[in-house]
């Protein structure tokens, strides 16, 4: 696997973290899912585990804070040079902050923002730990995309809190009607992630998608571990750009998707390596 070794562009998506009332259940699921491996991560917000896979690491799973019922979801993480910077940014476009900036050890600098439609992401200076350390190959994460309502005012909003470069039918000052398919954000020259309009009224979110061998195989293990399938296979009639991390291999993977819940109600999906 291409390893990470340079904080990723500004805008890049680097990391998502799962935060879960059940976290030793959630590592028996996710792990039996990817074959994932587990090591001790800051524990500043909470007890915290690093997924690893293949030796490289790839995500977070961590206790959700407050009382038992708090929400269980996967967060993506934005790579920043400055967190406080960029957060404050976040709250000037009409944005929320949530949490931090807070220090998380030597590992980097963390907050956790929402956009105007609500949805969570999160911001990450890297330090110790610049983020995950491989994408696109099975059991990483895979294509990164935000499901809203409305995708130019998200599109507005991204831009101008990331500094990132916009492009497509929902880009500010793009002149055409926003037909569904969104648009893609650009960092560092390159997709990294798409925004597109979300079906019916289902709340804004980002969606977490890890790369797997076989999506239908995954979908059954996952209902066989306690899961369940929210959405059965299907091909996406676009491709949606990557995983902003090492590298381009994998950012436009065609394959199958399923959208899945893992045993507590985590929202995510798995797309077949193309």
């Amino acid at each position: 696997m291409p390893a990470v070794t340079l904080r990723l562009a500004q805008g890049s998506p680097c990391w998502t973290s799962l935060l879960t009332d059940d976290l030793e259940g959630a590592r028996a699921f996710y792990g039996r899912l990817f074959d994932w491996e587990f090591s001790p991560g800051p524990d500043r917000l909470g007890r915290y585990v690093r997924a690893r896979a293949g030796g490289a690491l790839v995500a977070g799973l961590g206790v959700s804070p407050g009382a038992p019922g708090h929400p269980v979801g996967w967060t993506t993480y934005f790579s920043v040079d400055d967190a406080d910077q960029v957060s404050q940014r976040a709250r000037e476009c009409g944005g929320t902050v949530a949490v931090g900036p807070v220090q998380a050890g030597r590992a980097g600098r963390l907050a956790i923002a929402a956009d105007l439609a609500g949805a969570a992401f999160g911001l990450w200076q890297g330090e110790e730990h610049l983020g995950w350390e491989a994408a696109g190959e099975p059991g990483t994460p895979g294509r990164t995309e935000l499901l809203t309502c409305e995708p130019p005012v998200a599109a507005a909003f991204y831009r101008a809190v990331l500094a990132e470069e916009v492009r497509g039918p929902a880009a500010p000052g793009h002149g055409t009607p926003d037909t569904g398919e969104g648009c893609e954000l650009l960092a560092g020259g390159r997709a990294v992630a798409r925004i597109r309009r979300g079906e019916g009224s289902a709340p804004a979110r980002w969606r977490t998608c890890f790369t797997v061998a076989d999506a239908a195989r995954t979908a059954a293990l996952a209902v066989r571990s306690g899961g369940r399938v929210v959405t059965p296979a299907r091909r996406p009639a676009t491709e949606s750009p990557g995983r902003g991390g090492a590298g381009d291999e994998g950012a436009g993977a065609g394959g199958p998707v399923v959208h899945l819940a893992d045993p507590r109600g985590g929202l995510f999906s798995v797309v077949e390596a193309g």
